[in-house]
């Protein structure tokens, strides 16, 4: 249930963010809303890594979201505090330090408060999109089934298989893992046991379905270096694997 050494690595994408920084029930958040019609019903939370809201690549993802009709709101759980992005850059930090300031106790509130609001504006549904440190509330929220769909890309912080045992068990949400070939915090180890608990024997499901691609680190989905062919490709296909997953289930 450990932070790894690539939750720290990545690579800055190209692009200039769309969004809103808007504050929801107190906290600060990233928007983006689509441009034409859709449904203010729904909406999708976006759950960043420890690099938090104002990562140009979570913006640019939530964007992406955003263009295919679903609101999407990044919330900033980590109090203000994301790790540093210099360590891009070659910084040492102590994830494990960092970590012990940002429990469950100090970061999940910040959701509750979002996800009450938006309750208020009208909001029925929710759809959850969890990256690395993000995916552990993914799956949070599909325990207490205040999330209707759950879309996890290279997960940390799960045990396995309590986690998803425990899914299987209490949520009602259909779930994607987008997973990948070196990934010391969801290895092929854990994909293997996520297939044989939520799955049907080597078969997906109408309602658990994983995606895998070869040659990708953990981070992939958004922080992978896109100069890459197989990083570019498993970026691009993890995205559309969960807007797809979004469209038929949310």
């Amino acid at each position: 249930m450990s932070l790894c050494p690539d939750c720290i690595k990545g690579i800055r994408h190209e692009g200039t963010p769309e969004g809103k920084i808007e504050e929801i029930g107190g906290v600060r958040c990233y928007v983006g809303t689509p441009s034409g019609e859709y449904n203010e019903e729904k909406a999708v939370l976006f759950l960043p890594d420890v690099f938090g809201i104002d990562f140009v690549n979570a913006q640019l993802l939530v964007d992406d979201f955003a263009r295919n009709g679903f609101k999407t709101i990044a919330i900033d759980y980590l109090n203000g505090d994301p790790l540093p992005q210099d360590a891009f850059s070659g910084g040492k930090y102590d994830i494990n330090a960092w970590f012990a300031n940002h429990g469950n106790d100090v970061t999940r509130p910040h959701i509750d408060k979002v996800v009450a609001v938006l309750r208020e504006q009208g909001v029925k549904d929710f759809g959850s999109a969890g990256y690395c440190f993000g995916a552990r509330y993914s799956f949070d929220l599909a325990f207490e089934n205040i999330a209707k769909v759950t879309v996890v890309s290279h997960p940390s912080l799960l045990k396995v298989p309590e986690d998803l045992e425990k899914y299987k068990k209490l949520s009602r949400a259909p779930l994607l893992i987008n997973s990948c070939t070196f990934d010391a915090p969801f290895p092929k180890e854990s994909q293997a046991e996520a297939d044989r608990i939520l799955g049907d024997g080597e078969q997906f499901t109408a309602t658990y379905r994983r995606e895998y691609f070869e040659g990708c680190t953990h981070g992939f989905a958004i922080r992978g270096d896109v100069s890459k062919p197989e990083v570019k490709a498993g970026k691009e296909g993890a995205f559309k694997a969960a807007v797809l997953f979004f469209k038929n289930h949310l």
